[in-house]
């Protein structure tokens, strides 16, 4: 290839990273002059390449917003982290294309690329091996995404058509309901696999978390709205799935402070606070702190409060003080090196 042609393709490169380059920055780019530059540039718009001029002081060249570019310039870097980008997103099950869009993607960006490259990425993908299973597809449809994503950046609100996870209308925490219900969006959040967007529900008067694979429709509604300060939205949505409604309410005191207990529990599993006034068998100057669990089964929890190595008193329910009782007799047993008991 030519340099002339070279530097062309280069300039379309770095006006493809986004947004305004000066004249002198690409000149030095180029290792080229100004006037070169403009060359360049004419070279590309008789391509039919959509370059912008920019005038005033920080002026310069951009590439119009909207327009398909022929052809798509990526680096051996970009290539291979765009391509492990779709791959990651559906072994995670965040990425947010419905069937099969992250596989015709990743053909696609395979097919334009030179075959050195291509053959050199396939012998990363082909050889990657991952220590988890594939995670169950919980990616929101686009015409879900896109409008609830628009009306939480222009704080709009949003007119939603939603089924809960036992199938009734409603979001998390909700009482029920059924139609279109309308929300304040707050903000997206990606958890675990899963697409979350959090904010006031008008219709229930309070605020609510919605997962969007839930959701059959979504339309942006007239109007703004301001949203209210506090936690964000990541907080909002852990705290929402910590205090879901399940069988069981559970409330432990933990020695400790909250902050060093809150450490090492999921904030999407606990809610960890200050406990006013003395805690049995509380040393001097040793303060504790009230957990509070929400959970459907408690034959996890006694291994999860032992794996906090501090003292921890249940106040309820009485369920799961026996549970931890019979885990405690079974360590002593395996201590003392005892044979467990015969059915």
């Amino acid at each position: 290839m030519s340099r002339p042609v070279s530097r062309v393709l280069t300039l379309l490169e770095l006006l493809q990273s986004g947004g305004v380059r000066t004249v002198a920055e690409l000149a030095d780019r180029l290792g080229v002059g100004e006037r070169t530059v403009r060359r360049y540039v004419d070279h590309l718009v008789d391509l039919d390449v959509p370059v912008e001029s920019v005038r005033g002081r920080y002026g310069g060249y951009r590439l119009a917003p909207g327009h398909r570019l022929p052809p798509l310039m990526l680096t051996d870097d970009e290539a291979l982290a765009v391509l492990l980008g779709l791959v990651a997103g559906r072994r995670t099950g965040i990425t947010a294309a419905a069937g099969t869009a992250g596989e015709t993607a990743a053909a696609k960006v395979r097919r334009v690329l030179p075959e050195r490259l291509r053959h050199r990425l396939d012998a990363v993908l082909d050889s990657l091996t991952f220590t988890t299973a594939p995670a169950g597809s919980a990616a929101p449809e686009a015409d879900v995404l896109l409008p609830v994503a628009d009306a939480v950046r222009h704080h709009r609100p949003l007119a939603i058509r939603y089924t809960g996870g036992r199938g009734r209308r409603g979001g998390s925490g909700d009482s029920g309901g059924s139609g279109e219900r309308t929300v304040y969006p707050y903000g997206l959040v990606a958890h675990a696999g899963r697409w979350y967007v959090t904010g006031r529900d008008l219709s229930a008067g309070a605020e609510r978390t919605f997962r969007l694979d839930r959701i059959d429709g979504a339309r942006v509604l007239p109007g703004t709205f301001e949203p209210p300060p506090g936690p964000g939205p990541a907080e909002r949505v852990l705290t929402a799935l910590a205090t879901a409604p399940y069988r069981y309410e559970v409330t432990v005191r933990v020695r400790g402070t909250a902050e060093e207990v809150r450490a090492r529990l999921p904030r999407s599993v606990a809610v960890v606070a200050a406990a006013g006034g003395e805690g049995e068998g509380e040393g001097e100057g040793e303060g504790w702190c009230r957990v509070e669990i929400r959970a459907e089964r408690l034959d996890w929890l006694p291994g999860l409060l032992a794996s906090l190595d501090r003292p921890f008193v249940v106040e309820r329910p009485d369920e799961l003080r026996d549970l931890v009782a019979d885990l405690a007799g079974r360590l002593m047993d395996a201590a003392r090196g005892a044979p467990p008991p015969r059915d």
